[in-house]
C-alpha cells in the first residue's frame, strides 16, 4: 500500500508518467529527481 502511493506520487510528474524522456539515463535522472523532491517535501513537513 505504501509502495503503491509512493509511485502514483512519482507519476503526478508528467516526465514519468508519460516516459517522455527517450534514453534510460534521462528517465532515471527524472525518477531520482522527483523521489528527492517527495523527500524533501516529507521532511519539512515533519520539522514543522
Amino acid at each position: 500500500m505504501l509502495l503503491e502511493r509512493l509511485i502514483n506520487r512519482l507519476k503526478d510528474w508528467r516526465g514519468i508518467a508519460t516516459r517522455f524522456d527517450k534514453t534510460p539515463e534521462s528517465y532515471l535522472a527524472g525518477l531520482e529527481l522527483r523521489a528527492s523532491m517527495i523527500w524533501l517535501e516529507e521532511l519539512l513537513r515533519t520539522a514543522d
